[in-house]
């Protein structure tokens, strides 16, 4: 891994290099390198994906005065979901530096969507850890903000707001979604989600945590539209 080449391609430059060490480490390679003292991205993932959230809100609500709360949550939803993410990270050149282990490198992981959303979110926690909330913004502002500004994603759907809007409108309606099953290995888990409404289930799907919440909104959403 080129840190110096990293950092340059990014305009950024760390501290502690550990920190983006760690945001590209993959739960693989650390599977693989059991000897040596490497930490994976996934704690890092979790801090980035509340840092972006919270640059994203915090954007569109300056940026959006008249925009009510949900479009603002459409919106936003749209701007972090993996799909958006994983084009940050390709545009961004983030899976050439991947660190993965033999068997995710041979089955394609550094083109996965999952993955690749997940080292953008590292990068981010690993931005904040080394240099506070303001260097992500500026990070933010170069890169994803851009994006908002032009109407990137002025059609993207969010199946959860949009069932939470016709929710709303039956208000003896309330709704809950779990997680019922899990399915992978660690590194690349696939969620069942159920959205439950008033104690019954009304839709289901499987992915990523999010996506899958997503999936069983949107067939819950078809039921109320049949």
């Amino acid at each position: 891994m080129d840190i110096k080449q990293l950092e340059k391609e990014l305009g950024l430059t760390f501290t502690n290099e550990s920190l983006l060490i760690q945001a590209f480490t993959h739960s693989s390679y650390v599977n693989e390198h059991r000897k040596e003292a490497f930490s994976d991205n996934e704690r890092l993932e979790f801090l980035g994906d509340a840092v972006l959230e919270l640059g994203v809100s915090q954007y569109l609500y300056r940026k959006k005065p008249n925009m009510p709360e949900g479009e603002l949550t459409k919106l936003r939803a749209a701007v972090v979901c993996e799909s958006s993410l994983e084009v940050f990270a390709r545009r961004l050149n983030l899976g050439h530096y991947l660190l993965l282990g033999k068997g995710e490198e041979q089955t394609g992981g550094r083109e996965r969507p999952a993955i690749l959303a997940d080292v953008f979110e590292s990068l981010l926690g690993a931005l904040y850890l080394d240099k506070g909330y303001e260097a992500v913004l500026s990070f933010l502002e170069k890169y994803v903000f851009p994006k908002i500004s032009t109407g990137a994603f002025s059609h993207a759907m969010d199946y959860k707001s949009q069932l939470q809007e016709i929710v709303q409108r039956h208000k003896h309606y309330s709704i809950e979604y779990q997680i019922v099953d899990e399915k992978g290995p660690s590194h690349n888990r696939e969620f069942v989600a159920e959205v439950v409404l008033n104690g019954e289930v009304f839709g289901s799907g499987s992915g990523r945590q999010k996506e899958a919440e997503q999936l069983a909104a949107k067939s819950a959403i078809t039921l109320f539209q049949n």
